[in-house]
């Protein structure tokens, strides 16, 4: 017998008393592999084992199984977490992360960071000897892990919300029942016109991502005003290159108005505009009311506008039908110019047929625009029996 296996049946006949089935299975494969050519044959010889058992046994070291092994320490064995030598280390810790509710609310750790090291800190300043492993291990324990905050409590709303969505349901289905366009309206975010980092992925090489500008300080911005007809399942978007006003918003109501509704609601004489409560379009802009009357004027439409209540803008179909779809469709590229936004709006398309038309708007619209008491009497509107604050209709005047 050579010196190195007389090595191995040495070690063999120390430890095989003390290993068990698996045990002696991984152990002896493990000599074979280290043994190299012809280490299974010696292995199995000198452990009076079968080979197949001891290439079970490689196979297992090969996938790194985790094979389930007796409990090498006594049950109850081993040092005590510190939580059961000293059980009110609990309620300070909980205390310290919860002050409002378990607690001294005034605690110095309520309004900095509770990170592990500054709670270890402040078990420390309290006699308890602990390190924000330690800490780390008792949060466990105690159930507490790192998670951010959830919105899903919609405060503050309004006691006649579901009566307002009613409302605007109803009208929406009567309007298309008498063959009459129905339009839900919103602008979009404003978008930084330039090769700079656009959320999202894009398809690229690998390893040769798209490279933009590190800092996006833009001056050129584009403003997407979207009008969505409910019924044909069209968009339309209204780019425009400056500030988001309700003479803008309107502007984008007519052109979609010629463009798109005439063609298929020409002699129709009523229109229904479903919109937010604020913005370009809120319910309290006097400039978005005497645009609409010159709208009704030209058109000789009469528009009704049914808004959303406050704090319920993520209803407004737009954002899901249409706005929705042109981030998806545009994720990940600069939007290098004005024409590379129209054209990716444009490109829009879903399963269920949405079709979207995008125009760019050159127009200038001047802010801060003042509409006089005077003016707003001008105004041809009735409001309704329903809350007409958030719901009126505005009719063309014979002039």
């Amino acid at each position: 017998m050579e010196k190195s296996e007389a090595k191995i049946k040495e070690r063999i006949d120390y430890l095989f008393p003390n290993l068990n089935e698996i045990q002696r299975r991984l152990y002896l494969a493990a000599e074979a592999k280290t043994y190299g050519y012809g280490g299974v044959s010696c292995v199995s010889r000198l452990s009076s084992t079968s080979r197949p058992t001891i290439i079970q046994g490689g196979k297992e070291l090969a996938k790194n199984v985790t094979v389930a092994l007796p409990r090498s320490r006594k049950s109850g064995g081993g040092r005590k977490a510190i939580y059961k030598k000293q059980p009110l280390i609990l309620k300070e810790l909980e205390a310290l992360i919860e002050p409002l509710t378990i607690g001294d609310p005034m605690s110095p750790l309520r309004w900095t960071v509770k990170s592990t090291r500054n709670l270890a800190a402040e078990l420390q300043e309290k006699s308890y000897k602990v390190s924000h492993t330690v800490v780390s291990e008792i949060l466990k324990h105690l159930g507490y892990s790192l998670q951010s905050n959830r919105k899903r409590h919609e405060g503050g709303n309004h006691p006649d919300r579901n009566n307002q969505f009613e409302y605007i349901n109803q009208s929406c289905e009567r309007f298309i029942e008498e063959g009459c366009p129905v339009i839900s309206i919103d602008t979009k975010k404003k978008e930084q016109i330039g090769n700079y980092k656009n959320a999202g992925k894009s398809l690229c090489k690998t390893k040769k991502p798209k490279e933009v500008e590190v800092y996006d300080f833009a001056t050129n911005k584009a403003v997407p005003y979207g009008v969505y007809s409910i019924k044909d399942n069209e968009g339309f978007v209204n780019v425009g290159m400056n500030y988001d006003t309700s003479e803008f918003a309107v502007e984008s109501i007519r052109r979609w108005w010629n463009s798109m509704g005439k063609p298929k609601y020409g002699k129709s004489k009523k229109l229904l505009i479903t919109a937010d409560g604020g913005g370009s379009n809120g319910s309290r802009r006097r400039l978005w009311k005497t645009e609409l009357q010159k709208l009704s004027n030209e058109t000789g439409l009469s528009v009704t506008v049914c808004h959303f209540p406050p704090g319920t803008s993520k209803w407004n179909k737009i954002e899901h039908r249409l706005f929705s779809h042109i981030t998806m469709n545009w994720q990940g590229r600069p939007l290098e110019s004005y024409e590379a936004v129209v054209n990716l709006i444009g490109a829009t398309k879903t399963r269920k047929g949405l079709k979207v038309k995008a125009v760019l708007d050159n127009n200038h619209y001047e802010k801060g625009i003042k509409i006089s008491d005077e003016q707003l009497d001008g105004v041809n509107i009735i409001r309704h029996a329903f809350h007409g604050e958030w719901n009126y209709t505005i009719s063309p005047i014979n002039l």
